[in-house]
């Protein structure tokens, strides 16, 4: 939003990683939306993401997309391993930076052992019956009780993988996304080996927090040498797993340190989801306390998620300290000119859309 000389609330101002300016502080945060067919996404994707790119996010994150098409939760998610989806999101990418201030990056994932399992609405198991993949694991644990059972990966396979985390990084790039986000969250493949709650190996990929981060920051290294140098590279993560045994908030700041020093730019602070046991329902903002145990730890940045839906609450985090960027999911789904309104209640120009100009005529 452009200043108008006075002092701009917390989440109107700019904020830059590497070569990338955000022009304000809320994030699309990732969210799956089952609507693509073979990984290829169309025309709900360039709606959804392109409605909040014009509703004034400063930064819109696409849903989860995999590396491999046995890399998906569904058959219905998305994906970046063919070239055929590479230019499927150019066009997203293209009518987003063409139309609105809004930069996009893209979520790149594989989800291990939370694969092959229905759409979200269609959902009454975990087992897709027609049409499933064989998973795979850090070790041979399901998910759940109600999940398949994982293949345990080799030397080989986790050589594989980060080949593909590299090949979808170079397409990410040729389609002209601004920054990349790899999902090391929610019990996912790499979440899964950054838990001690999934990964019982014993060889060097398992262990200590150090073992266990071993695969992910190979991935991490591996992704940054072929990302361009100007271009920002976040991770979400389980800070905490919510679970005895599991990691603490304690490991979820080593685990930051370690992903920063390996060149990480901004850590995406989520928390659980790394079994099938639920994640506590909590009110509020339950999830900001461990983006800003890391942010205090580490003085690095990093995203907060989770029940954010106001501009009271996004004002409040950042003047706080408590974290840079807030991911606002939910609400913008229910609200896709969230950032608009909320200049307009603060009396900021809300600079619409040019074809909107007409807006302004409603407060003249």
């Amino acid at each position: 939003m452009p200043d108008t000389g006075e002092t701009l609330p917390a989440m109107f101002t700019p904020f830059s990683l590497r070569g990338l300016t955000l022009p304000n502080r809320i994030v699309l945060s990732p969210m799956c939306m089952y609507s693509a067919t073979d990984g290829q996404v169309g025309d709900f994707q360039l709606a959804h993401l392109g409605s909040r790119a014009q509703g004034g996010a400063g930064l819109v994150l696409t849903e989860m997309t995999n590396v491999r098409a046995d890399g998906r939760i569904s058959p219905g998610c998305a994906g970046m391993w063919r070239e055929e989806h590479m230019h499927a999101w150019k066009r997203v990418v293209d009518f987003v930076h063409a139309d609105s201030e809004a930069k996009i990056g893209v979520q790149l994932a594989h989800a291990g052992r939370k694969g092959s399992v229905p759409v979200a609405w269609d959902r009454s198991s975990r087992v897709l019956k027609d049409g499933g993949w064989q998973l795979i694991a850090p070790s041979a644990i399901p998910f759940s009780e109600e999940s398949p059972m994982p293949r345990e990966m080799t030397t080989d396979d986790i050589a594989a993988i980060t080949d593909c985390f590299v090949k979808s990084a170079r397409w990410a790039d040729e389609a002209g996304f601004d920054i990349i986000e790899i999902h090391m969250g929610h019990g996912y493949l790499l979440s899964s080996f950054m838990s001690p709650l999934s990964n019982k190996r014993s060889d060097r990929y398992g262990g200590s927090l150090e073992a266990r981060m071993q695969f992910p920051l190979e991935v991490l290294h591996a992704v940054r040498a072929v990302w361009p140098e100007d271009k920002p590279i976040s991770a979400r993560i389980s800070a905490i797993d919510w679970e005895e045994g599991g990691n603490t908030i304690e490991d979820g700041i080593e685990m930051s340190r370690m992903l920063f020093d390996a060149g990480l730019d901004i850590v995406d602070v989520s928390t659980g989801n790394v079994t099938g046991a639920a994640r506590p329902v909590m009110p509020g903002l339950f999830q900001t306390p461990y983006a800003e145990a890391i942010r205090k730890a580490l003085s690095k940045p990093v995203m907060t998620v989770g029940n954010i839906r106001s501009a009271d609450d996004a004002n409040g985090i950042i003047n706080e300290g408590r974290a840079d960027l807030c991911c606002v999911g939910r609400w913008q789904l229910y609200d896709p000119y969230f950032v608009r309104h909320a200049a307009q209640e603060a009396g900021i120009d809300p600079n619409w859309p040019k074809q909107y100009q007409n807006i302004r005529k409603m407060f003249s």
